[in-house]
């Protein structure tokens, strides 16, 4: 049986992801069927040594899974601070949005990451894209009555 970059990835198996990535480098932007990256795997599960081995091997950053959801959107929602720096810091687009028009900072205000969100900002997120229903980063804040996230989305107004 043929080892699994994916099942190394979600495991943080950084010796079995780094050997199968030297055997076979073209595997480091694979995609499932749902359309995971090994990036979007690492980082969905938390496992930050192998989002910056993934990384240094050239890992599209900003791939979008078959909903549109980039690595940075997963961890914007999970709360994953430090790998959202990772991502941040090796260039991820802040403003990508997903299929349904969502950037990471809709992810944030809705999840109640103002940590990540207060990164986003910093990075240029913009707090004014709306979703496919319409609602900004800043109306999902709302929505979710956080006034922390709230106060600061009102004082990063942006164009969209």
């Amino acid at each position: 049986m043929t080892p699994d970059i994916f099942d190394a990835c979600r495991q943080g198996d950084t010796d079995q992801l780094i050997a199968i990535c030297e055997s076979s480098p073209d595997l480091v932007n694979l995609t499932d069927m749902k359309g995971f990256t090994p990036l979007i795997i690492a980082a969905y599960n938390n496992q930050e040594h192998a989002v910056d081995i993934l990384i240094k091997l050239g890992a599209d950053i900003d791939a979008q899974d078959v909903a549109g959801n980039t690595a940075l959107m997963g961890t914007c929602f999970k709360g994953y601070r430090a790998i959202a720096q990772k991502l941040v810091e090796a260039g991820a687009n802040v403003n990508k949005r997903n299929f349904q028009g969502a950037p990471a900072l809709t992810f944030a205000a809705t999840f109640g990451q103002i940590e990540i969100a207060k990164m986003l900002l910093h990075k240029g997120a913009h707090t004014n894209f709306p979703d496919s229903r319409g609602k900004t980063s800043l109306d999902h804040a709302i929505l979710q009555e956080n006034i922390e996230m709230v106060e600061l989305l009102e004082g990063h107004q942006t164009a969209g």
